[in-house]
């Protein structure tokens, strides 16, 4: 039976969702990339074009945040889920891949072929989120594997820190490992989905103040990012720790019971 082309408002979420991701490939390549193999760049407008995608990306999280938030309240398209994972793929896997790509292409220190291997893993890596998201079922209210939204922005965030070329390399490729992890990470729903709103809505923020150069700027996206680094570790800390009390606390209840 062929698929109706009427989309619910869930749809027309998911699909802003697409269009945000491709814009920050589009400001990646135009205000980034062309300038710096041109020669005709300077650093004011590569600012704002970073700043513009990793905008962008963070505003495909949020249409991502509330169409999965419409869909539960009301209903949505058969093709719906589809349309979910091709949009995530886009703005959470090529996008932020595509980042690191043009990243190593253009960074002082930065090694070409090393960058393109991390963006490669990078994109595999949501690739195979999404594709076990879409064939693995989960308990209720938790994922398996860093979100790939949570993910890209990570990614992101060690790049716009600007450390050296080694260490940020390890650091997206670890991420990359979390994102196919079989860490418990919770869903934004509730008072989680309301705190994701609010430091996404910060973030940009902080890029805008760091595009137009307003005074502490820089510090201010350093500090911003981070904390989006420091909370991508924390996570499966506490996931790790949180299971690993679990299976003493159940052990224990086992030996106890045998000796009863």
């Amino acid at each position: 039976m062929p698929l109706s082309l009427r989309l619910s408002i869930a749809d027309t979420l998911t699909l802003g969702n697409a269009t945000c991701g491709f814009m920050a490939v589009y400001f990646t390549t135009t205000g980034i990339l062309i300038p710096h193999l041109t020669g005709s760049g300077e650093s004011g407008m590569a600012r704002n074009s970073a700043a513009t995608a990793v905008i962008l990306m963070l505003l495909a999280a949020v249409f991502d945040l509330f169409d999965g938030i419409v869909a539960r309240k009301l209903r949505s398209s058969p093709m719906g889920a589809e349309l979910d994972n091709l949009s995530d793929l886009i703005s959470f896997g090529l996008a932020p891949a595509y980042f690191v790509l043009v990243y190593g292409m253009v960074a002082v220190d930065a090694h070409q072929k090393m960058s393109a291997l991390a963006a490669i893993v990078v994109l595999l890596a949501v690739v195979l989120r999404l594709a076990r998201f879409s064939c693995v079922t989960m308990k209720d209210g938790m994922f398996q594997g860093m979100p790939s939204p949570f993910g890209a922005l990570t990614v992101v965030s060690i790049v716009l820190l600007e450390l050296p070329f080694v260490p940020t390399l390890l650091a997206i490729i670890g991420v990359a490992w979390l994102m196919v992890s079989r860490v418990e990470y919770p869903k934004p729903r509730g008072v989680l989905a309301v705190a994701m709103l609010c430091w996404i809505i910060s973030a940009m923020g902080l890029l805008a103040a760091w595009a137009f150069d307003a005074p502490g700027g820089q510090l201010l996206l350093q500090t911003g990012c981070a904390l989006q680094i420091a909370m991508a570790a924390t996570i499966p800390l506490f996931a790790t720790t949180r299971k690993a009390n679990t299976f003493r606390h159940n052990r224990r209840e086992a030996r106890a019971g045998s000796l009863r």
